[in-house]
């Protein structure tokens, strides 16, 4: 609907979701975003926070009054119909069909998915015994007895060699057979270490082993932090548009962040921001403007793109991609685009790049 055509009666309403589905006509008929309306409604002294209006169009429960009433002025409806508004709604509330609700509950956080087990398996530490070097033969042809301290036999043909002489050239012997096998046993220990760090034991050996794949990101509160930077990202004070900028980590949590999984491998990254309550980044106009911002504004747009891909990235893994799921611009990454040195950098959508370069995000924990 647009400005001008017939506003929404309240009045045809029986049922808490048929004055919902009006409520929703009446927000199209105004022709206004969830921002506007937030604005308008502080012109006429309202309090009317963009997230909070979101969650009652997509409530099946009747809103507060005062929320209603809030809303409805707004959107352009003058006293005489806000009246009409109110009084449907206290019919319906009366009836008790469906009892109203606070407008801000805690939102159910799925449980953080178990991390996968290690499989990953140590090297074989199989391997063939090592010749035993300990008991060296010798190799000269007059070898003597095993013990050494017994005499040298005397030969009948020639005159016996002084007694100290052959004892000494067979310890010397001894002790080169030795060292040449100590040797030997480190060489073969140097090439067994060599080849485990390889991955394998041999040629027959298993092939080298690939890193574990990445764990998956962990639903819950987190830091957003720009890879290879001190840079986190966050919002300017007193700004309405929402804009992701990366600023110093030590003056982030502005919103907090957290991330909650929506199925298939996807996420949506939730705001919370002190002013306007829960909310969630996107990419507006369905992604169909190459360098869209990223930004905070109300979930359930279904203009927005809400929904992420957050891709690994690297071998070890240095980060994940912030992919858009369904942009109308495929190929396209959540960026830091201009001074990526700088604070209050802008993020937007782009191209991704093959080095990934701005676009590398780490998910930490926060306390």
């Amino acid at each position: 609907m647009a400005p001008g055509e017939h506003i929404p009666d309240p009045r045809g309403a029986r049922t808490p979701a048929e004055f919902l589905a009006r409520l929703q006509a009446l927000k199209d008929w105004s022709g206004l975003t969830y921002r506007e309306l937030t604005a308008r409604a502080e012109a006429h002294g309202d309090v009317l926070p963009r997230s909070t209006v979101a969650n009652m169009l997509a409530r099946p429960t009747l809103p507060r009054e005062e929320l209603l009433l809030s809303f409805v002025r707004a959107c352009g409806v003058d006293p005489a119909g806000a009246e009409d508004w109110r009084t449907v709604r206290r019919e319906l509330a009366r009836r008790g069909t469906y009892a109203p609700v606070a407008e801000d509950p805690a939102a159910d956080r799925p449980r953080p998915p178990a991390g996968p087990a290690d499989d990953s398996a140590p090297p074989d530490p199989s391997a063939g015994p090592a010749d035993d070097a300990t008991s060296p033969r010798p190799h000269d042809p007059p070898a003597g007895p095993s013990d050494a301290s017994a005499p040298p036999p005397a030969w009948p043909s020639a005159a016996a060699p002084p007694a100290a002489r052959p004892g000494a050239s067979s310890r010397i012997r001894r002790a080169l057979v030795a060292t040449v096998a100590v040797a030997g046993l480190v060489l073969a220990g140097a090439s067994v270490v060599a080849v485990l760090r390889d991955g394998a034991t041999g040629p027959a050996g298993p092939p080298p082993r690939t890193p574990t794949a990445p764990a998956a990101p962990v639903a819950g509160d987190v830091r957003i932090r720009v890879v290879g930077s001190d840079f986190c990202l966050g919002e300017r004070r007193g700004v309405r548009t929402g804009q992701v900028h990366q600023v110093p980590c030590a003056e982030a949590g502005f919103p907090l962040y957290s991330l909650a999984p929506v199925g298939a491998g996807r996420w949506r990254i939730v705001s919370h921001h002190p002013d306007f309550g829960p909310g969630c980044s996107g990419i507006p106009s369905g992604g169909r403007i190459p360098d869209a911002a990223y930004e905070d504004s109300e979930c359930g747009d279904p203009s927005r793109v809400e929904a992420f891909a957050l891709e690994p990235y690297g071998t070890p893994l240095r980060g994940h991609r912030i992919v858009p799921v369904g942009s109308a611009t495929p190929g396209s990454c959540v960026t830091v685009v201009g001074d990526r040195t700088a604070a209050w950098a802008r993020l937007a959508q782009a191209p991704c790049a093959p080095d990934a370069t701005g676009q590398l995000f780490a998910f930490e924990r926060r306390p």
